[in-house]
Formats: structure tokens, C-alpha cells, sequence
């Protein structure tokens, strides 16, 4: 059919997809923004800007959790198993030789104690424990609860554990709320793929003492610890005849006596593994297809290297590693279903996603196909390979391309993740999968590879947050971190260092946070990203704040300007600058008055040019007023005491640092109209001081202040920017108040400071800064 027909048929069926792609513009994705409230914080989860973390206002506190429904329970229960696969179902296998274990783990879990179940890969614990489960519905108050340990920490357990007992909309307990909640859970836990002990597997057990733990772990997990209350039960083979038993059940007829000798050798040779005979079954099974399906004969008439129609049976080196001959005589479908579970390292993803994975419409019945070989067990709530079957297709050749197959699964996942449709929860499902799939990228090196695994970290990990699975947030975050470095995308890798340090203010980590914010902000700053250094600053506070148990300022947690601008009065606290972000908040009032908070180190732009061109006009108006103070003191006939000689001059004043006030002390009355003297470090002809110009003052940073001597009020006249003679001085008990000279009066304009004029006082001694600013001690400048 050539093209125009192809024309005609589309215009009378279907419109084109370039008709439709015009008739129907494409609407912008919905933002999908999620708020937690987890200890005393308030999380918003942003997928464009990143997450944003407040303290949580008392008005959006949120109710106790509650516990669950009988309804909700069961649904919570149904979730955390496998899907059923599609397709028919396939006959359930009965429990052979297994009555006597399981008849002793229900009753030790009926007396509340916790039990450790060990037994080989492969040796059927899954199918004990799911037995044991149905048994113990009606023992503990709270039922019972299916976990998976595989990639799970203590932590990360206790948290399911939480959220399979109670409904919590919207919380995600911090460490010290989880273990009042889980303290008080009385629940069977049945714990499958454990993979810690020791004092790992205590603080689990610990947490929750009025659970009844069954635990399954393999030989290779590490021991409980040497005083851990837990009982052991171990798990061991089959016997000749249940193996050969449980073969016939799997194949569904009666064994010849070539089969059964087979199976004898089999039974031998893998120790009585079930998995092994669930396997063997299915290979007899295979045979008897062959035998009686010739299209399917010459279709795999090659891998059994055979002439005619009478199909040998494996060998024995077949029979115990039997996932290559499985597979080569499966669907094309189950076996790309293999081989993208090979390039995610034995995890499997959700049957529904095989479709779309695969190019294969009824790719979804892959899952039935292999879970009626034994190529796959249950998980938790997903599917993966069963043990062995993953080393065995490795060695047939079944990673070939693995990279190229866990790019697909990235780019597929990268679209699923982000899409509005897909709940957070059901997006955390599907965590090992997705996060199977980034280990597979990263190590490859490749820039492109790289750059896939960041769009897939960027899409998955808002999800994992606000789905309140933080292990796999975390462990998002850092492998993203990693292919951003080897991408070279430092935007990304800026947000993944931010998303970090959320998340460890949020789990109480406070030096990881600062570590992390930091690194954001740095490369945040070298991006001139605006919106991005102010969100870390902002939450950088917050870990300052936490350090330091202050409560939080408000000023703190907002944008403020950029460039100098100096305090309010009333605000003697200069807050931290945008270089100085990471520098140690001062304390305000009389906890400032410490040597230690004195030494911090100023902000970086404290020290910019303009700032200390500021200082020297001061100082030089303040130098213009001692001129005048000491020409009025010759004509009132006042005798001024000059320090010159006793070397005990008036320092300067406490807080003071090269004529820059860096803060106000305790005893500063700021809230006043009326004018506080102002010590320089140049000193003065008369002992008095002058206050310095607003001008001044602005371009230092922060008012100036000095202490005030005991005696009468000082005056009550103001300094003017344009009027730097009119000083307001303290005066002393029994003295005279001097007049002010008008602005008409005519000054002497003083010798420039230099170390030749004899006028002018040497420089304060440092011995007596600490004096001068309690103002116990008078000061030796004051007229006699």
C-alpha cells in the first residue's frame, strides 16, 4: 500500500497524530507539592524549587495518629503482599514436612516470645512464615504485620511497622515520637529477608517490646547477640521421599523410574532444597510440552541438541542449576522480563510496567510464566529473582547490554515518578526497582548514563519524601549526588546537596546538615542562583538556631537584601551576612557579654573598603569635635587632666573593633531620642567624646554606643549630619554644665592625628577596655 492510499484510509478512520497533537495543545503538568509535619518542623516537599523546612506553626499541628480500622487493617495487609500475577492461577503446593516447625513457632509466638527463623536460601522459609501468619491472626491485639527486611535498617522497619498500626495523614514521626507510638504496638511481626543482628537487631527489639518477633535470616546474616531473648529455630532440607513427593506435585503425574532415580541424585546433590525439586518439576514439565507439541519441538529442537521427538531428561548438572534451561524455553517475553531483572540486579519490576518495558502487550503474564518455574520469589509487596537464578543467567550470557536495559527502565521510571497520576505511595512501591536501576548507571561512568540517572534522582526523590520512604530518599539523593559529579551538571548536584541537608535537620543530624547546606550554598553562589542561596541560608539558620537551642528569629527565616544597611534602633544585633553564612549566630543581651561571643569573627563585608572609609570620616568629625571641646575648655578656664602622662587613658568602649560597633551589650538603651556618647579609638584633647554622624554610623553598620558614667542626665542635644560640632558630653558630679557653642561660633580646625602632634592622647591600653566598659571605674579624662 503506498503512501496516498495510507492517506485516504487515515482521513476516514483516526485523524493523524500531528491533527491531534494541534486540535489538543498539552497542558502543563500540575505541581505536586506535599507538606509533612515530622517532630517540630514543617516539611514542604517542592519538586521544582526543592524542599522547603519551617517550624510548624501551632495552628497546623496535626492530630494524634490513631490506630487502624479493621478495614484499614486489612487493606494495610494486602498491600504489603506480592501482586498476583496475571494469567491463570497456578495450584497452590502444600506445606510438606513442615508441621512440627510450625506448629513450634505459633506457639512460642502465642506466649509473646520472639523467634528467629534460620534456614538456607531456598529452603522454603517464605512459605513457613506465610503459614505461621494465618495461624497467629488472632493472637496480639494489633494482629499481624508482614515486613521485609531486604535494604531496610532498624530505623526504616520501625517506621512500617508504625505505619501498618497507625493512621497518620500527613505525619511522619521523629525519632522520639516513633518510639512512645511503636512502644505501645502489640503485633505479631513477621520479618522476612532479615539482614542485621547484633546490637542492630537489640535496638529493633528493644523498640518494641510488646511485639512478638519471627524473624527469617540465612546462615551468611550475623547472630543475635549474646544476651538477645530471641529463640532459635533452624530450617533444614527436605527428606528423600518428601522430595520426591513434592516433585510429583509439581509435575502432576506419577514419576517413571528413570525420573525418579533423576530426582534421587537431585535430592543429593542440592541437600533437600524444595526450590530445587519446585525447578526440577518444572523442567519434567517442559519435556512433556516438547513431546507432545512438534511446532514446539523444532522451536527449541537446538537447545536440547536432540534428534527426534523423544526429549532426554536434564542433566544433572542441569537439575541444580537449572535457570539458563528454564528460560531458553520460555516466552520471548519472560525472557526479557530476565533480562532486565539481570541488569537490575535480581529486582523485578511491577507487572504492570512490563508492557511499556518490553514493547509487549501481554508482557505482563512473564510474572506467572517465571513464578511457575521457580525463577521468582516473593519479596515484601514486589517480585525477584529466587536464589541462584541470578549468578546462573550471568553465566549464560543473559547481562549482556545491562546497562543499556537499566537506561530503559530509568527513562520509563523517570516519566512514571513525576507524573501527577502516580501517588507518592505507590511510587515509594516501587523504591527497590528504581533505585536498583540508578546503582546500574552510575558505575558505568558514562556522561550520558550519568545524565540519566540525574533526571531519574530529580523525578523520584520529591516522591520518596512526600511517600514518607526516607531510607530510599536518602540513598536517592546521594547515588543522584554521584552522577551529577560525573555529569557534570553542578545545578543538580547543588539541589541534591540541599535536599540532603533537609533531610538531616529533619532525623536531628545537625553537623551532616551544616556540611550539606553549605556545599549547597557554595555552588548555589558560584551559579548566581538567587531563590536557591536564600533557601539554604534560610534553612542553614534553622540548624544554627537548633545548634545553639535558640528559639528561631523570624528575621532569620525571610530573604533579606543584599548590600549594607544598618539595624533598626532597638536592634543592636547585627545578623550574619551572605558570606558569613556559616559563621556562629552572636547572642544577644547579656550573653554577649562573654570573651567568648566577643572573639567571634565579624561578617566578610564588614571589612569591604567602604566600611572602613566610613570609620575614617567618623573618626575624623569626632577629631573636629575635640578640637572645638578643647578651645571652649581654654576659655571657660577648665584644667583638663590629660592622660598623656599617666598612660591610663580612656579606651575604647567595650564591643567597639576599629571604630565599628558590633554590638550594644546588655545595658544600651536604644529605644531613646536622646543622643549616647561615642568612644574612638583616636581618644580626644579633653576627655570627652563625640558622637559620630548618622552618616558614619550607616556606613559602619551599626550605631555606635559607649558606656554612660554615673551622674546627671546628659544633655539633651542632638548631633545633625550636617552639624558635626554639636556634641551632647555627660558631665560629672559637682561640675558645671558647659554651654554649646552655636553653630555660629567659630572652630579651630585641629592638627591632622599623626605621631608628632602632642595633643592628641596615645592609643588606648588594651588592659583596660574590660573596666571601661562596666563603668565601674572613673575615668581618668574627667575635669577635676
Amino acid at each position: 500500500m503506498d503512501n496516498d492510499s495510507f492517506g485516504d484510509l487515515a482521513g476516514h478512520g483516526r485523524p493523524p497524530r500531528d491533527a491531534i497533537k494541534q486540535a489538543v495543545p498539552s497542558a502543563p503538568a500540575p505541581v505536586r507539592t506535599i507538606e509533612l509535619v515530622t517532630g517540630d518542623f514543617l516539611l514542604t516537599v517542592n519538586p521544582v524549587d526543592g524542599s522547603e523546612i519551617e517550624l510548624c506553626p501551632p495552628v497546623r499541628t496535626p492530630a494524634r495518629p490513631v490506630r487502624h480500622t479493621a478495614a484499614e487493617r486489612a487493606e494495610v495487609t494486602r498491600a504489603a503482599l506480592p501482586p498476583v500475577p496475571a494469567g491463570p492461577a497456578a495450584p497452590r503446593l502444600p506445606l510438606l514436612e513442615r508441621d512440627e516447625p510450625r506448629e513450634r513457632l505459633v506457639r512460642l509466638l502465642g506466649q509473646g516470645r520472639s523467634v528467629r527463623l534460620t534456614g538456607a536460601a531456598g529452603s522454603g522459609r517464605t512459605v513457613l512464615l506465610d503459614a505461621v501468619a494465618e495461624e497467629c491472626a488472632a493472637v496480639a491485639p494489633d494482629g499481624v504485620v508482614r515486613l521485609n527486611g531486604l535494604h531496610r535498617t532498624p530505623g526504616e522497619l520501625l517506621q512500617e511497622l508504625f505505619a501498618a498500626v497507625y493512621s497518620a495523614p500527613g505525619q511522619r514521626p521523629d525519632r522520639n515520637a516513633l518510639a512512645g507510638f511503636v512502644r505501645d504496638i502489640g503485633a505479631v511481626v513477621v520479618l522476612d529477608d532479615l539482614e542485621f543482628g547484633g546490637a542492630a537487631l537489640d535496638e529493633l527489639l528493644d523498640a518494641a517490646p510488646e511485639c512478638a518477633f519471627l524473624l527469617a535470616a540465612t546462615p551468611e546474616v550475623a547472630a543475635p547477640s549474646a544476651d538477645s531473648p530471641l529463640e532459635e529455630v533452624f530450617l533444614g532440607g527436605l527428606g528423600r521421599a518428601t522430595a520426591l513427593d513434592l516433585l510429583r506435585q509439581v509435575v502432576g503425574r506419577v514419576l517413571t523410574e528413570e525420573e525418579a532415580n533423576w530426582a534421587g541424585d537431585l535430592w543429593f546433590e542440592s541437600e533437600g532444597l524444595p526450590l530445587r525439586f519446585v525447578q526440577a518439576g518444572a523442567l519434567l514439565r517442559q519435556c512433556d510440552d516438547l513431546r507432545g507439541d512438534p511446532e514446539a519441538f523444532e522451536e527449541f529442537a537446538p537447545f536440547d541438541a536432540v534428534q527426534g521427538r523423544d526429549v532426554p531428561l536434564p542433566s544433572l548438572g542441569e537439575g541444580a542449576a537449572p535457570a539458563p534451561l528454564l528460560a531458553s524455553r520460555l516466552t520471548e517475553s519472560a525472557r526479557a522480563t530476565l533480562r532486565l531483572a539481570v541488569a537490575l540486579g535480581g529486582e523485578v519490576p511491577h507487572q504492570a510496567h512490563l508492557p511499556a518495558l518490553i514493547g509487549d502487550t501481554h508482557a505482563d503474564a512473564a510474572v506467572g510464566e517465571l513464578m511457575s518455574c521457580g525463577l521468582l520469589s516473593p519479596a515484601g509487596p514486589r517480585y525477584r529473582l529466587a536464589a541462584g537464578v541470578l549468578a546462573q543467567l550471568r553465566e549464560k550470557g543473559y547481562d549482556e547490554g545491562a546497562e543499556g536495559h537499566a537506561r530503559t527502565v530509568a527513562q520509563h521510571y523517570t516519566w512514571w515518578a513525576g507524573h501527577p497520576s502516580v501517588t507518592p505511595e505507590r511510587a515509594a512501591s516501587e523504591a527497590d526497582a528504581l533505585l536498583a536501576s540508578l546503582a546500574a548507571l552510575v558505575p558505568a561512568g558514562d556522561a550520558g548514563y550519568a545524565g540519566t540517572a540525574v533526571l531519574l534522582a530529580r523525578s523520584a526523590a520529591p516522591a520518596f519524601a512526600a511517600g514518607r520512604h526516607w531510607g530510599a530518599w536518602e540513598r536517592t539523593l546521594r547515588v543522584g549526588s554521584q552522577a551529577a559529579r560525573i555529569a557534570g551538571e553542578v545545578a543538580e548536584d547543588a539541589y541534591f546537596h540541599h535536599e540532603l541537608g533537609v533531610l538531616a535537620l529533619c532525623t536531628g543530624n545537625l553537623d551532616r546538615a551544616r556540611a550539606e547546606l553549605e556545599a549547597s550554598i557554595a555552588m548555589r553562589g558560584a551559579l548566581a542562583d538567587r531563590n536557591g542561596t536564600v533557601a539554604g541560608r534560610r534553612t542553614l539558620a534553622l540548624v544554627e538556631d537548633r545548634t545553639q537551642g535558640l528559639a528561631p528569629n523570624p528575621e532569620t527565616l525571610t530573604p533579606r537584601p543584599e548590600g549594607p544597611h544598618s539595624p533598626p534602633r532597638g536592634v543592636p544585633l547585627a545578623l550574619p551576612s551572605a558570606g558569613a553564612a556559616t559563621a556562629r549566630l552572636p547572642l544577644t543581651g547579656a550573653e554577649d557579654a562573654s570573651p567568648a561571643t566577643r572573639a567571634l569573627p565579624r561578617p566578610a563585608q564588614d571589612r569591604s573598603p567602604v566600611r572602613r572609609l566610613g570609620v575614617l570620616v567618623g573618626a575624623r568629625r569626632n577629631l573636629v569635635a575635640v578640637g572645638t571641646g578643647a578651645v571652649l575648655a581654654v576659655v571657660l578656664g577648665t584644667v583638663v587632666t590629660l592622660g598623656a602622662t599617666s598612660g591610663t587613658e580612656e579606651p575604647p568602649a567595650e564591643g567597639v573593633r576599629n571604630g565599628q560597633q558590633t554590638d550594644g551589650g546588655a545595658d544600651d538603651d536604644w529605644g531613646t531620642d536622646e543622643p549616647v556618647p561615642a568612644d574612638e579609638p583616636s581618644g580626644t584633647s579633653d576627655g570627652k567624646t563625640a558622637k559620630p554622624s548618622p552618616s558614619a554610623s550607616g556606613a559602619s553598620g551599626a550605631p555606635s554606643a559607649g558606656p554612660t558614667s554615673a551622674g546627671p542626665t546628659p544633655s539633651t542635644g542632638s548631633t545633625r549630619p550636617g552639624n558635626p560640632t554639636q556634641t551632647s558630653r555627660p558631665t560629672s558630679p559637682g561640675s558645671t554644665p558647659r554651654p554649646t557653642p552655636s553653630s555660629g561660633t567659630p572652630t579651630t580646625q585641629p592638627p591632622s592625628p599623626s605621631a608628632s602632634n602632642p595633643t592628641l592622647p596615645p592609643s588606648p591600653s588594651p588592659s583596660n577596655s574590660e573596666s571601661s566598659a562596666e563603668g565601674s571605674p572613673s575615668s581618668p579624662l574627667q575635669p577635676s
